[in-house]
């Protein structure tokens, strides 16, 4: 039987049972307190030992952590073994990282979703990097008869530099392996890092530029079928009748199945079954309404003035600040549906049997996929394997299991291992989308130009509380009302990357700005005084690092030379997501009499930066992401169905419109928070607020490109 892209913890087992020797450790993920400890390979290899993940160290110097999460670009793959090599002081070139698969018995979060791999991991890492560290250094100290205190290690070697022996890693393994590994442990000062904060290429780079099976549409399985399904064309339709004989009698077609709502046409090849699948003749019958965008738009205005609002935050006499308030500024905000668009369409290995099933591919949910596909096939998730492939992109969108459910559905009734593909226009017709939303935002100004006053109604499609009550400015203002509304709509939506403020930051942002004018203050100087407010003395909770934000402020004021640049339009925007800070400065020149937004500057703290290379890729990718979908991204609807299938109807940024994105690192020092999302939600305020500075004209919903400010842009 040939299998392409299998590495596992298997791998790692493998690595146990064939070892002439060497040092393992067992460490927990679910126990941040708890140390490493010492394991013998054979209690490994036999599956004796439960812990959470090993390191081993090898007599031929190589060093092989197990990591958990699933890798979608966000470079955890990476990120984890530095921290390990880091504290173990190791030749980073003998360091590898091993996919770990679901096992929920012994990993604690293996999610990739919400930016908190890293946090979750950073001390369990230096724990375990530590522990290898001391077990050798105390190895090559009983070995040379000398104290402990006189070892040093470098480059994957014990050094006692009196003596000038060396030792290497390997050489030192057995030994170390015969010690118990000790009850206390100091972790290196991270003044001290070597390896940390350097710039690391992507551990998989040249397995992806060499066309390596790596991802999940590379799996391959000899003796699997392939599956295409048809989903029903518009959102609140459901099946009534299929007639398939047309697509069975295609060549290579095996049959013709339906579940759930779904029909899939299973054959030995995806072209064959694509042929095939555009012969099928199904008749829909409506469950639902049939919404439309000029529905939706309906909709918003009539909950915005009429829908039953849940307070999501009331802090002070809100009421009376707006009635006494010596100018009030109103603005609505609203963006649309936005698919995921990741470059690897939905895809997944199911091979369902009566003692167990086998699931293999791209998830960010691992143990999601598994209970769900135990519900429809009546097996004990127990007896469910998920092996994780690396995933070529997820945003979100790989949140979800329906995909995975899908291939088990049909192995089910085919009685044979499947894999389920889905087309681009599968992924961007049928999928996850992000809620479309709509705010009004009211602010209130005394006559020295204090806001007194702050109101934020969210009205969402499936967006469940469209707000982020506890976010800036809430703390600065005595006088506060955040609420929201909600709307129930048949269109399916779910995360999408930086979930809810992707876009509440832009328009929040895009507002204060407008409310700074109107108060005759400078935009930075207008946030930097809330915050101060927030500091000394805070209306209500404050549930944000008030200096952590006013850092990064100050940082990108000054790398952009902010208020100083000649023939520049600078646009501000800071947001807090995901446990991080980040100021952006949008910069706008007019070139043939139009404005080009030029370069971003942006200012990050993340706590401490593992990988630099890694780190910038995230922001900038952020920066571009954000920017990109706020200008050009859109999706509207026709009687349920989108009118956007393909990238030829729905608009990416292109190369050329790409800006320089400068990233500046607070360098504070404090444990490691995320960033795979918040270099996002402030880059469209940004460069919104730099657009009105070049051209006096506000941006009000997204995309940018339908506004009349915007037209003849592009």
């Amino acid at each position: 039987m040939k299998t392409l892209n299998q590495t596992s913890r298997r791998d790692f087992m493998k690595i146990a049972a064939t070892a002439g020797g060497g040092l393992f450790l067992g460490f927990n993920w679910s126990n941040s307190n708890a140390l490493p400890v010492v394991v013998d390979a054979k209690d490994i290899a036999a599956g004796l030992i439960k812990f959470n993940s090993y390191l081993s160290i090898g007599t031929d110097n190589s060093i092989t952590i197990i990591s958990p999460n699933p890798e979608i670009g966000q470079g955890i793959k990476t990120a984890f073994p530095m921290v390990v090599a880091e504290e173990l002081d190791a030749d980073w070139k003998l360091v590898k990282t091993v996919q770990g698969n679901l096992d929920t018995t012994i990993f604690e979060r293996q999610v990739t979703g919400g930016s908190g791999a890293v946090p979750h991991s950073w001390e369990r890492l230096r724990k375990a990097g530590a522990t290898a560290r001391y077990l050798l250094v105390e190895a090559a100290a009983t070995t040379w008869k000398v104290p402990i205190a006189e070892c040093s290690t470098e480059n994957s070697k014990v050094i006692h530099k009196t003596s000038g022996k060396s030792l290497s890693y390997g050489q030192l393994a057995d030994a170390a392996s015969k010690l118990k590994a000790p009850t206390e442990i100091t972790l290196k000062n991270e003044k001290n890092f070597k390896l940390i904060g350097q710039s690391i290429r992507n551990v998989d780079n040249k397995n992806i530029a060499t066309g390596k099976p790596l991802f999940g549409l590379d799996f391959y399985r000899e003796g699997m079928l392939f599956a295409l399904i048809q989903r029903p064309k518009a959102f609140g339709l459901k099946l009534k009748s299929v007639n398939s004989d047309a697509a069975k009698a295609m060549p290579g077609i095996v049959d013709v199945v339906t579940f759930d709502n779904s029909v899939a046409v299973v054959g030995k090849s995806t072209w064959q079954v694509k042929k095939a699948k555009d012969l099928l003749k199904i008749e829909y019958e409506k469950i639902a309404d049939l919404e439309s965008s000029a529905d939706h738009n309906r909709i918003f205005s009539q909950l915005m003035d009429g829908g039953e609002a849940t307070v999501r935050r009331k802090d002070g006499d809100v009421e009376a600040a707006f009635k006494n308030a010596a100018k009030v500024i109103k603005a609505e905000y609203q963006c649309p549906f936005l698919p995921h668009s990741p470059l690897e369409p939905m895809n997944f290995f199911a091979h369902v049997r009566e003692d167990g099933v086998e699931l293999v591919g791209p998830t960010q949910t691992p143990d999601r996929a598994r209970t769900e596909v135990a519900k429809i096939t009546g097996i004990a998730p127990e007896k469910i394997t998920v092996e994780i492939t690396r995933q070529g992109g997820g945003f979100g969108r790989r949140l979800a299991a329906d995909f995975v459910i899908e291939a088990a559905h049909v192995s089910k009734l085919m009685k044979a291992p499947v894999k389920v593909i889905w087309t681009r226009e599968d992924d961007m017709a049928g999928g996850i989308y992000r809620p479309a939303v709509r705010y009004r935002f009211e602010a209130a100004l005394d006559k020295s130009g204090t806001l007194i006053g702050y109101k934020l109604r969210g009205v969402g499609m499936n967006s469940g509380n469209s707000t982020r009550e506890d976010n800036f400015p809430s703390g600065s203002v005595d006088n506060l009302l955040i609420d929201s509304v909600e709307h129930k709509s048949p269109i399916t939506t779910g995360p999408w990357r930086a979930p809810i403020t992707n876009f509440l930051a832009y328009a929040e942002q895009s507002f204060i700005d407008e409310v700074a004018e109107a108060a005759g203050k400078d935009p930075i100087e207008f946030r930097l005084e809330l915050l101060e407010k927030a500091k000394k003395a805070p209306a209500g909770e404050v549930k944000y690092d008030i200096d952590r934000m006013i850092a990064v402020i100050k940082l990108a004021a000054e790398k952009s030379n902010w208020g100083k640049k000649k023939d520049v339009y600078q646009g501000f925007s800071v947001y807090f997501s995901h446990r991080s800070y980040v100021a952006q400065v949008g910069e706008v020149k007019m070139e043939k009499g139009k404005p080009v937004l030029k370069n971003v500057i942006a200012a990050v703290d993340c706590g401490i930066v593992i990988n630099k290379s890694g780190s910038l890729q995230q922001v900038r990718g952020g920066v571009v992401d954000g920017i990109g979908h706020a200008t050009y991204g859109n999706m509207t609807f026709k009687d349920g169905a989108p009118d956007q299938t393909n990238f030829n109807g729905f608009r990416l940024i292109r190369m050329s419109e790409i800006p320089e994105v400068d990233v500046h690192f607070v360098d504070n020092g404090i444990s490691p928070t995320g960033l795979g999302e918040p270099a996002l939600p402030p880059a469209g305020g940004a460069a919104a607020n730099a657009f009105y500075k070049a051209t006096k004209q506000r941006l009000r919903n997204q995309p940018f490109i339908n506004e009349e400010a915007f037209k003849g842009i592009s």
